[in-house]
């Protein structure tokens, strides 16, 4: 029987007002409310609310056969939170239906992965006890944002004790194999991937609308064809999407609401079923690890990093943002770690991005700026009065006592790589031999047996250099697909 799983990830940021150069020293206050306010209050009753009340009443039809999932960034909770309750309202009441899954991610929708290992944890903890606290869910299954991911990044993810985490069937990464299975990490096979299957899920969120694609009008019975042309061992279509195709990408009177309102009885009618994230995880072994050594992504079309650090702008941004962590990391300021949570908001490097000759209309997108020199103008001279706040919180302490801080965050970060490669060893170690079929008592067999062994013990210990170094050696890099 072949399974169907939706995830829809929900997403706002909090967009930097106009903040000119001299407002540094002068205005402490970043954001641009009336903005922030307007847009979440348009997407929600365009998309959030009327999508969310189709959803319930799919699964109160279907009486537990349809299922879905929800990616929400902390930053959109708050949103919810402050400009627009009743979104958070009915949130909840599909959590309340036992038929709805919350995943974890960074709790700022923030590139924190890529840079340091604490803040990412920490984030995603954060994040955890929200989505908990809110809907009675501890999430087992983690998605990153906009589904980066690499091999060490799984491995961190398995080590905070989640089942599973989801990413792009990117095809540089997949070449020959197909997305619709269950894969592995391949420095901890016990953390399941699940790929996201981009044709099928970008025929919807970006294709539905377009007359002059040679699929157009795309319907219901149309779509679940296309699946059930596919191979029969294909085991699970993974339909991930930003919750805004409902009503926002695609307008209300394009029919997408009434095409997602047919779906599910098309596909029961068609012995499919439709599972959650965990419940994949649970239900389908693995069939090989995906090795990922390079960090991927959803977005454009090269599914890199590049839509949010592929130019100097970006780069120049990204470190010293990060470069600020230790200050951080020694106040106890509530407005201070709070702009800390905004400001890492990937949104405001994806407003520098210099790529829209490829992508264009989604890097466009809600943007504020006029042009990602503007972007990066503003940022900046925001990041710079952030700065000055935090010398100014920790001024009593005196250079020696930030020296020692600073290196004692390195010798803990050395400490955790450490600890990381003794891990990847092990596993290694207990996965890559073969348990022998046949009982051999022969002395010649037996040494050759020995000898086997130890060539592959030292061809796992030379391996485990790799990931490291390519991790910290990640191509510079929202569009999407």
């Amino acid at each position: 029987m072949k399974t169907i799983c939706f995830y829809f990830q929900v997403h706002q940021p909090f967009r930097l007002k106009r903040y000119r150069f001299f407002d540094i020293g002068n205005d402490h206050y970043y954001y641009d409310d009336y903005t922030n306010e307007s847009i979440t209050t348009k997407v929600a009753y365009n998309s959030y609310l009327p999508a969310n009340k189709l959803i319930l009443s799919l699964i109160k039809k279907h009486k537990g056969a349809f299922k879905v999932a929800y990616s929400i960034s902390g930053l959109a909770l708050e949103h919810f939170e402050l400009y627009a309750p009743e979104v958070l309202e009915s949130f909840k009441e599909l959590a309340a239906t036992g038929q709805v899954e919350f995943l974890a991610e960074t709790y700022a929708h923030s590139l924190a992965a890529l840079k340091t290992k604490s803040g990412f944890k920490q984030q995603i903890e954060k994040h955890s006890e929200k989505i908990e606290e809110l809907f009675g869910q501890k999430p087992t299954v983690f998605r990153n944002t906009e589904l980066i991911y690499s091999d060490e990044m799984g491995l961190t993810i398995s080590e905070l004790g989640f089942k599973a985490m989801l990413t792009e069937g990117a095809k540089h990464v997949l070449g020959w194999k197909s997305p619709n299975f269950m894969y592995c990490n391949s420095l901890n096979p016990k953390l399941k991937v699940l790929l996201r299957n981009y044709k099928l899920s970008d025929d919807i969120a970006f294709r539905f609308s377009n007359s002059a694609w040679s699929e157009h009008p795309l319907t219901a019975d149309k779509y679940i064809g296309w699946i059930n042309s596919h191979d029969q061992k294909e085991e699970v279509f993974n339909i991930f999407m930003d919750y805004e195709t409902f009503g926002e990408h695609q307008k209300a009177d394009t029919g997408i609401f009434d095409f997602i309102k047919s779906l599910p009885e098309v596909a029961i009618k068609n012995k499919f079923k439709f599972a959650t994230p965990s419940e994949v995880a649970k239900s389908f072994n693995p069939i090989s690890a995906i090795h990922v050594p390079y960090p991927i992504s959803w977005a454009d079309e090269e599914r890199d990093l590049t839509a949010w650090l592929g130019n100097e702008l970006q780069d120049e941004a990204f470190n010293k943002l990060y470069k600020l962590k230790h200050l951080v990391d020694k106040v106890d300021d509530f407005v201070l770690k709070k702009n800390w949570q905004y400001l890492q908001c990937s949104d405001h490097f994806y407003y520098m991005c210099t790529k829209f000759f490829s992508d264009g209309e989604v890097h466009a997108y809600f943007n504020p700026y006029d042009s990602p020199y503007d972007a990066f103008m503003n940022y900046m001279n925001v990041l710079s009065d952030f700065e000055l706040q935090l010398k100014e919180a920790t001024k009593g302490m005196d250079e020696k006592t930030l020296k020692i801080a600073s290196l004692e965050k390195e010798l803990e970060e050395t400490k955790k790589q450490l600890k990381s490669i003794q891990t990847k060893i092990e596993v290694r170690n207990e996965v890559k031999p073969v348990a022998a079929t046949k009982t051999t008592t022969s002395k010649s067999a037996a040494t050759k047996t020995s000898a086997k062994k130890i060539t592959k013990t030292k061809t796992t210990v030379k391996g485990t250099a790799k990931p490291k170094a390519t991790s910290k050696s990640a191509p510079k890099t929202k569009g999407k697909k």
